[in-house]
C-alpha cells in the first residue's frame, strides 16, 4: 500500500504540490475560516471585470488561490484533486500545467467577455454580474476533468460528459454566479479542443440505441432535477430573477411520473417513451399558457413585470422541449414491450436441427456442442446461427457463432443489435480466440475459463509427467477393470440405470442442484453422437463413467475414416468430420478404486489417437486465469467467487487434477459491452447454471461456503 501511494506521490507532483499550496494560503489568508469577500484585501487579488477595468490584468493568476466562503473548500478541493491527479497520469505533468492554467485563463477571460456582451443587449442579469468579483480554481480543474474524460472508451466516455454538462447547465440557468458563466467557457472551450485533437478524435456516427436511452435516462433526470430546483431553490440566471412559487402537487406529480417511467426509458421500454413524451408536452403546453397569462397578470397589477416569473416559465420549458426532440428524435430506441413475454430477440429463429447442421458444416469451438442442448435457443446470424440463452434480462451467447470464421465479427454484430432492439443486454459466454478477435470496438472482455487440451498425434504415456496416467493403467489390469469405449443409446439397459445411479449418488452430495449450461447431465450423454467411456470390474458393475462431446472442425476437411466420421458425412452435411472430442460428464462409483478417472479420460485418450483424431479437450475450468497473467479488479472478484463455490463444485481441485494429462491451455472469454453490464450477467449466469435452484437452496448453501472459505 505505502508503496502504491508513493508511486501515485510520483507520478502526480504538480496535482499535489497545488492543492498543498491552495489551501496552505487559504490558512494562513484565514479564507479557510472566514468569507474571503469579507477581507479588505479581496478586491486586490479577485478576478472579474471590476478588476480587468481597473488594469488587473493579473488577477487571474491571484484569483485561483483563494475561495469565497469556508464551506467551498469541502467541494474544491476534491474536484481540483481529483481532476489533476487523473489528468497528470494521463498527460504528464507538463502537459497538465498547460491545461490547468490554459483552462483557467480561458474560462476567466471567456466569462468576462461573454457578460459583457450580454449586458450590451440590456440584460439586466449581466450587468448586475458586470459589478461582480469571482475567485477559485474550479475553471481549471474542470478544463483538466473534460480532457481527462476524453481518454475514456465508450459509453463511460458519454456519460460522464453527460453529467458535467448536466452540472453546467442546471448552474448556469438556475443559479446564474460569475463562476457559472467562466465554467461554461471553459467547459464549451475543453469540450470543443479535446473533440477536435486528433489523439481524443473517436469514431463518429449516429448514437447507438444504448446511447440514446441513456441520453434520454439522463435528461430525464435532470428535468427532474431541475422540477426541484423550482419548488426550493430561487432563480437568478440569464432567464430571469423568481423566487419558488411553483406548486408542489405539481412537482410532486412530475416527479412520480419520472420516477416510474425512468428506469423504462433506460431499458427503452415504448410505454415508458410515450408517457414521458406525453408529459413533455403537457409542460410545454402549460408554459404555453403561462406566457399567454402573464401579460394579464402585468395589466392587473399582480405581477410587478414579466421578468418576476419569466425565468421559473422559461427554464423548465426549454428542458421540456430539448427532452421532446431527444426522444423524438431516437425514437427507434424506444420499441421493447413491456411484457418479458414478447421481449424476444429480434432475429430469426432456427430450429435445433438446423443450428446442428450449421455446426457441422462451419465447424465450432470445443464446447460448441453444447449448443445443440435442449435449454438453448437458436437464431439466424450472417449465414449460419449462434445459441443463447435470456435471464436476468440478458442475452448470453453460448461459445462462438455458427458462422464462417470471416463472418464471425459480423454475427456478434448482428446478434448485440438484434438483443438491444429487445431491451435485453448481450453477452457472450465462454467464446474462443476467433471470437476475441473479431470482437465490436470498445467491447471489454475477461478470461472465464482455461480450456485444456490435449494433442493426440504422438501420444504416449512415457516419462514422467505421465506417471500418474500410467499407475491408473496398471493398477486397473491388476485389479481386472475393463475399458469400454462406445454410445450410451447402444448400451443395454442396465448399464444405463448404473450411469444414473452414479450419477444421482453425485448429485445428492451437492448442496445445489446439479449444474447446467455448460454442464452436461446423464441426459446429454445419451445423445447418438456423443461418445462414453465406461470401466467396469469383474462382477460387470460400473465403476466410472466419462462422456465425450464431438468438435466439429470446418468444413472441407478430409473425412477422419472413425464411425463418428462416417455417421456425420451420412447426414448430407457436405465435408463436415469431427476432430476432437471435449470432456464433459465425469462420475465415479461409490467404492470404485481411486484411480478411476485417470483410466478412463487416459484410455480415452489413446482410444481417440488410435482412430486419428487431433485432440481432446478437458474441458475449461471456471474462474481458472493463466498463472502469469495481471490481475484486474474484475478478475480478483472472479477470483474470489471462485473461492467461495470451491467447496460446493471444486473447479480449482479439478482444474489440478487435468494437469496429470500435461494439457495445454486456450482461454475461454466473456465478452461484453462495458463494466455496468457486469453485475446483471453474473446474475443471469447464475441463473443459467443453477435453472432449478430456489431462493432457499442458495441461502442453505451459504452457510457452509461461508465456513469453509473461512
Amino acid at each position: 500500500m505505502a508503496q502504491k501511494l508513493k508511486e501515485a506521490l510520483r507520478r502526480a507532483p504538480f496535482a499535489i504540490i497545488f492543492t498543498v499550496v491552495f489551501l496552505t494560503v487559504g490558512a494562513i489568508s484565514g479564507a479557510m475560516f472566514a468569507p474571503a469577500s469579507a477581507q479588505p484585501w479581496f478586491s486586490q487579488v479577485a478576478t472579474g471585470i471590476p478588476a480587468f477595468a481597473e488594469g488587473r490584468w493579473w488577477s487571474p493568476l491571484t484569483s485561483m488561490f483563494f475561495v469565497d466562503q469556508p464551506w467551498v473548500y469541502l467541494t474544491i478541493t476534491p474536484l481540483l484533486l481529483g481532476s489533476l491527479v487523473w489528468a497528470e497520469w494521463r498527460f504528464g505533468t507538463l502537459r497538465t500545467i498547460a491545461l490547468f492554467v490554459g483552462g483557467h485563463i480561458v474560462g476567466v477571460f471567456g466569462g468576462a467577455l461573454v457578460i459583457w456582451l450580454m449586458a450590451l443587449t440590456g440584460s439586466h442579469w449581466a450587468t448586475m454580474l458586470q459589478s461582480q468579483y469571482d475567485v477559485g480554481p474550479s475553471c481549471g480543474a474542470i478544463a483538466a476533468l473534460v480532457f481527462a474524460i476524453a481518454t475514456l472508451p465508450s459509453p463511460w466516455r458519454l456519460r460522464a460528459r453527460a453529467l458535467v454538462i448536466v452540472w453546467i447547465l442546471l448552474s448556469v440557468l438556475y443559479l446564474g454566479q460569475v463562476y457559472d458563466v467562466e465554467h461554461a467557457v471553459s467547459l464549451a472551450a475543453a469540450l470543443t479542443v479535446s473533440g477536435s485533437l486528433p489523439a481524443f478524435r473517436h469514431r463518429g456516427g449516429r448514437p447507438t440505441e444504448r446511447e440514446w436511452r441513456f441520453l434520454a435516462f439522463a435528461g430525464l433526470i435532470t428535468v427532474g432535477a431541475m422540477q426541484l430546483f423550482d419548488l426550493a431553490i430561487p432563480t437568478n440566471g440569464p432567464l430571469g430573477n423568481s423566487t419558488p412559487v411553483a406548486s408542489w402537487i405539481d412537482v410532486a406529480t412530475d416527479i412520480v411520473i419520472i420516477a416510474l417511467v425512468a428506469n423504462g426509458i433506460r431499458r427503452g421500454y415504448r410505454v415508458a417513451w410515450i408517457i414521458t413524451l406525453c408529459l413533455a408536452a403537457f409542460n410545454l403546453l402549460t408554459a404555453a399558457l403561462a406566457f399567454a397569462v402573464v401579460p394579464l397578470l402585468v395589466q392587473s397589477g399582480l405581477l410587478d413585470s414579466p421578468a418576476e416569473v419569466l425565468g421559473l416559465i422559461l427554464a423548465p420549458a426549454i428542458l421540456w422541449f430539448l427532452q421532446a426532440v431527444l426522444l423524438i428524435v431516437g425514437r427507434g430506441a424506444f420499441r421493447v414491450s413491456m411484457r418479458s413475454s414478447k421481449r424476444v430477440i429480434d432475429a430469426a429463429a432456427v430450429t435445433p436441427a438446423e443450428s446442428e447442421a450449421h455446426l457441422k458444416q462451419h465447424g465450432g469451438g470445443t464446447i460448441s456442442w453444447m449448443t445443440t442442448w435442449p435449454l438453448n435457443r437458436h437464431v439466424a446470424l450472417a449465414g449460419g446461427s449462434a445459441a443463447f440463452q435470456s435471464h436476468a434480462g440478458v442475452a448470453i451467447m453460448l461459445s462462438d457463432a455458427l458462422v464462417d470464421e470471416d463472418r464471425q465479427a459480423e454475427a456478434i454484430e448482428e446478434f448485440a443489435g438484434a438483443a438491444q432492439r429487445a431491451g435485453l443486454i448481450p453477452a457472450m459466454f465462454s467464446v474462443g480466440q476467433r471470437s476475441f478477435d473479431a470482437m465490436p470496438h470498445g467491447w471489454r472482455s475477461l478470461i472465464v475459463a482455461e480450456d485444456t487440451i490435449v494433442d493426440l498425434p504422438g501420444l504416449a504415456f512415457t516419462g514422467k509427467p505421465w506417471a500418474a496416467v500410467r499407475a491408473a493403467i496398471n493398477k486397473a489390469d491388476r485389479e481386472a477393470i475393463t475399458f469400454r469405449m462406445t454410445r450410451l443409446t447402444d448400451e443395454p439397459r442396465h448399464v444405463v440405470a448404473q450411469v444414473r445411479k452414479i450419477s444421482e449418488q453425485w448429485t445428492g452430495d451437492k448442496a445445489l442442484p446439479e449444474m447446467k449450461f455448460t454442464l452436461g447431465t446423464v441426459a446429454e450423454a445419451l445423445d447418438p453422437e456423443v461418445m462414453v467411456g465406461l470401466a467396469f470390474n469383474e462382477a460387470d458393475e460400473l465403476q466410472g463413467v466419462t462422456s465425450w462431446l464431438p468438435v466439429y472442425g470446418a468444413a472441407g476437411g478430409a473425412d477422419t475414416g472413425s464411425d463418428a466420421g462416417a455417421a456425420t458425412t451420412a447426414s448430407g452435411v457436405a465435408g463436415s468430420r469431427v476432430v476432437g472430442w471435449t470432456l464433459d460428464v465425469m462420475r465415479r462409483a461409490d467404492g470404485a478404486f481411486s484411480q478411476t478417472m485417470e483410466l478412463l479420460i487416459g484410455l480415452s485418450a489413446k482410444h481417440f489417437a488410435e482412430h486419428g483424431y487431433e485432440f481432446v479437450s478437458l474441458s475449461g475450468a471456471p474462474f481458472i486465469h493463466p498463472e502469469d497473467r495481471e490481475l484486474t479488479p474484475v478478475d480478483q472478484v472472479l477470483t474470489r467467487i471462485g473461492e467461495l463455490i470451491e467447496p460446493m463444485y471444486g473447479f480449482r481441485s479439478l482444474h489440478r487434477f487435468k494437469q496429470k494429462f500435461n494439457p495445454r491451455a486456450d482461454p475461454l472469454y466473456l465478452l461484453y459491452r462495458d463494466e455496468g453490464d457486469l453485475p446483471r450477467i453474473g446474475i443471469a449466469l447464475t441463473r443459467a447454471y443453477l435453472p432449478d435452484a430456489t431462493l432457499r437452496d442458495l441461502i442453505a448453501s451459504a452457510a457452509p461456503v461461508t465456513a469453509a472459505a473461512s
